[in-house]
């Protein structure tokens, strides 16, 4: 054998192994970063300013961009449409539980900024999420020139409707890490083929 032709076979051969190298830190960067976007889509069903379910998608995303893991656009379509449509009645569902109990926008508002009050000063703990939200919502409408009764009727609505799009949201999430999880389970053999 000419020896032109081993050291081009020796050099292909690790040239190619070392694009494989790269190619496995790249999936594993691109899951680790599509984890992290799965827990901030977590804390995103909470916090008004992040949308939860569409950074939880991205994290799919970002799952399916592996080269472990073959695409699935059928199942990126269907759940980008949920993550879209949860975001969507995300501003639905309060306006319509406000709405429903005599409320105004004022209660909305109150009710995110009981929410961030919630968040930034977590007096009352995991119940604060819950507590404050609500008496934001009656502040909001009492300084709307509501009655108490109004007022609380309206707070209720109002909190009532924040409850149910928060929890939408935080399902939809929590599904969507337990999708990633499982298809990452399921390839890690290929996801983690370098530590074998």
């Amino acid at each position: 054998m000419p020896t032109e032709f081993i050291w081009l076979t020796v050099t292909k051969s690790s040239y190619f192994r070392q694009i494989e190298k790269q190619d496995i830190f790249m999936d594993i960067a691109l899951l680790l970063i599509g984890f992290i976007c799965m827990l901030i889509g977590i804390i995103g069903s909470f916090l008004p300013i992040l949308p939860g379910p569409p950074i939880s998608w991205v994290g799919l995303l970002l799952l399916f961009f592996t080269n472990a893991i073959p695409q699935d656009w059928w199942f990126l379509g269907i759940t980008l449409a949920i993550a879209i449509i949860v975001f969507a009645m995300d501003y639905v569902i309060p306006a319509i539980g406000t709405k429903k109990f005599g409320g105004s926008k004022a209660g909305m508002i109150g009710t995110t900024v009981g929410l961030l009050v919630a968040i930034i000063f977590p007096i009352l703990g995991i119940f604060g999420i819950i507590i404050w939200p609500f008496v934001g919502a009656f502040l909001g409408e009492i300084l709307n020139k509501a009655n108490k009764k109004t007022a609380l009727k309206a707070a209720f609505g109002s909190f009532l409707g924040f409850l149910t799009g928060t929890f939408l949201k935080f399902m939809v999430a929590i599904v969507y890490l337990g999708l990633f999880i499982s298809k990452a389970w399921e390839y890690k053999s290929a996801l983690f083929s370098y530590f074998n």
